[in-house]
C-alpha cells in the first residue's frame, strides 16, 4: 500500500488534463525518485541471492504524442539485448499484445547481453551479460505510457509474478 500511495503522489505530479495511468506496485519493490521528468516512477526490485545487481522498473511518459508506437519500442528495446554470442536477439525475442483493464499492451520479453546506451545519445554501451528485459507499451486516452523491467536474467525471473500482477494492475483514470 505504501508504495501505492507513494506512486500516487508521483502520479498526481505529472497529471494534466485528460486523466493518468494508475498502478499498485509489489510490497517488495521499493520505490525510488524519478530521475528525469519523463519518468513517471521508478522502483527497485531487490536481487536474487548471487545476482550481482537489483534490477529496476521505471514507468515512461513523453506526452501525448511523444515516444513511438509500440512496434518501434519494441524493435527498439530488442535491440538492447544481444545473443550471447554476440548476434542479434530479436529470433528469441518473445512478443504480443493483450488488453488489460480496457487498454492495449503490447509486450515484450527478450534476454541475453544488455547493450544499451547508458544515457540516451551516448556512444557509451552497458555490456551486462546474463540479463532479462521486460518491456510494455501500454495505449492510453492521454497517449502511451511505457513499462521498463531490466535485471539479471534470475532476479527478474523470480519478479515475473509480480511485474504481471503490476501490469494487471494498471488503470487509466479519465
Amino acid at each position: 500500500m505504501r508504495n501505492l500511495l507513494l506512486a500516487a503522489s508521483m502520479l498526481a505530479a505529472a497529471q494534466t488534463t485528460g486523466g493518468h495511468l494508475t498502478f499498485e506496485a509489489p510490497a517488495a519493490w521499493h520505490s525510488r525518485p524519478a530521475a528525469s521528468s519523463m519518468r513517471v516512477a521508478e522502483f527497485v526490485i531487490p536481487r536474487t541471492a548471487g545476482d550481482p545487481e537489483d534490477a529496476e522498473l521505471v514507468v515512461y511518459y513523453f506526452g501525448a504524442q511523444g515516444g513511438g508506437g509500440p512496434q518501434a519500442n519494441i524493435d527498439r528495446w530488442i535491440g538492447q539485448m544481444q545473443r550471447a554470442d554476440g548476434g542479434p536477439a530479436k529470433d528469441s525475442a518473445r512478443t504480443g499484445s493483450r488488453t488489460i483493464n480496457g487498454l492495449t499492451v503490447s509486450s515484450v520479453d527478450v534476454s541475453g547481453t544488455y547493450v544499451a546506451e547508458v544515457r540516451p545519445g551516448a556512444t557509451e554501451h552497458f555490456n551486462k551479460p546474463d540479463f532479462r528485459l521486460m518491456a510494455a507499451v501500454v495505449e492510453t486516452p492521454r497517449g502511451p505510457y511505457y513499462v521498463k523491467l531490466t535485471g539479471p536474467a534470475r532476479t527478474v525471473a523470480a519478479a515475473t509474478a509480480a511485474y504481471e500482477a503490476f501490469l494487471g494492475s494498471l488503470r487509466f483514470q479519465g
